[in-house]
């Protein structure tokens, strides 16, 4: 597909991470010391990174220190397209593909993420950059590849082309779900996970968020997006990290902090792959009912057989 900024490529960002980096990231997103304390403590035999992980990386750099989340998204122009404006951005869509398990800290490997314009798309009331985002080793190894879209507020009708038609993933209509979990988040819900390396203040005060219309303070989407994938890595594949191929979901509504979260899952029994990995989809909805994270996803390869789970 051919279009204003497809194919351009940023330059190479170093990325790096620490145990303690990946410890924090599963607190973050809701692990439990019960039953994941393989996520949790450097010195279990099994410790591991949650998957997910490398969302964060575009975001931190190889900075362990707050970085300036604005003048960090000041990046090089994309050819054929207006300059826009990262004080107005929020995000559209992601999706991440593993490929190999990340190590537990980057000590002794140099990795970068290396990002591309897959389209850029101009929809009236705001414009959407796709970009995808590989996590590659110096030897040229990719870990993951992340797939997402940013909604630029505001920045639309300069004439671009409106983009395709996005693909659905519908839940059944017919069942109920085959596991369901709830998180609560709280007024320092977003506070945590921003130390992740996310320091978009539209997530730590008021201001941003009036401006653009949500009256005051949202959660990272990501936040949600994340504590999706635990939960259902949790209830589906046993909080085995391998047992994670695809996730993926549309960030549909703004999640406020003090808001319930419950995850709806339904096992896609006849889209099985040969290796073992079964289709599931999800909806991510607040105690309103209202749906925050659509579209979802999910290539998992299911250890418990069990029918609907509740955690």
């Amino acid at each position: 597909m051919s279009g204003p900024g497809v194919g351009f490529e940023y330059p190479p960002q170093d990325v790096s991470w620490t145990k303690r980096d990946v410890l924090l990231f599963a607190n973050s997103i809701g692990c439990s010391a019960a039953d994941e304390l393989h996520f949790l403590y450097e010195l279990h035999p099994d410790f591991a990174v949650f998957p997910t992980y490398a969302t964060v990386l575009p975001f931190k750099g190889a900075s362990q220190e707050v970085v300036d989340f604005y003048a960090s998204q000041r990046q090089r122009p994309i050819p054929g397209v207006p300059a826009f404006d990262a004080r107005r951005v929020v995000d559209g869509e992601r999706k991440i593909i593993f490929y190999k398990p990340l190590p537990t800290s980057s000590d002794g490997k140099k990795f970068q993420i290396r990002s591309r314009v897959l389209g850029v798309y101009d929809k009236g009331k705001a414009s959407v950059v796709e970009i995808e985002q590989a996590l590659v080793d110096e030897k040229g190894d990719v870990y993951t590849k992340v797939i997402g879209s940013s909604f630029y507020v505001g920045q639309g009708n300069w004439g671009g082309p409106k983009g395709p038609s996005a693909v659905t993933y519908p839940p059944p209509k017919d069942r109920t779900p085959d596991a369901t979990f709830a998180i609560q988040t709280g007024p320092e819900t977003a506070h945590l996970y921003r130390l992740n390396g996310d320091y978009n203040p539209l997530h730590a005060t008021p201001e941003p968020g009036q401006k653009m219309g949500f009256g005051g303070i949202i959660v990272h989407g990501l936040f949600s997006w994340n504590a999706a994938a635990h939960g259902i890595l949790k209830a589906l594949g046993g909080s085995r990290p391998a047992n994670l191929r695809e996730f993926q979901a549309r960030f549909s509504a703004p999640v406020r902090p003090g808001d319930r979260l419950e995850t709806k899952v339904w096992r896609m029994s006849d889209a099985s792959t040969k290796d073992g990995f079964e289709e599931v989809r999800f909806v991510v909805v607040n105690e309103q009912g209202k749906v925050v994270l659509s579209n979802g996803r999910a290539l998992v390869r299911v250890v418990k057989k069990e029918g609907k789970s509740k955690l």
